[in-house]
């Protein structure tokens, strides 16, 4: 196993293994963006008031893939949802993770 496959490879084991245990997807971009296209089924919470939904989803009992336009913000979110005592991991772009789930 080559280290970009190492490297990537674990990320997409990590969203099956999440997605096999009934994760749900929370999309993290702005309205805006998300008005021009989304995952079916996903949840969407701007980064901005993400805090304000911690206990909802805390509520759902479920692990949390978090998405947005290209990872970045979805990082911020894993991160700041795990802090949380959330079980969360950073989906990267929703486009990429679109394909990651057909």
């Amino acid at each position: 196993m080559g280290l970009v496959d190492f490297l990537f490879g674990s990320k997409k084991r990590r969203i099956t293994d999440f997605l096999k245990n009934g994760a749900v997807i929370v999309d993290v971009r702005t309205q805006k963006e998300r008005d021009k296209g989304f995952i079916e089924n996903s949840m969407h919470v701007p980064l901005d008031q993400l805090q304000h939904t911690v206990e909802k989803l805390r509520e759902l009992n479920k692990p949390i893939i978090v998405c947005c336009e290209s990872g970045i913000r979805s990082e911020k979110a894993a991160h700041y949802l795990n802090l949380h005592n959330l079980d969360a991991i950073n989906g990267g772009g929703w486009k990429s993770l679109k394909k990651n789930l057909t």
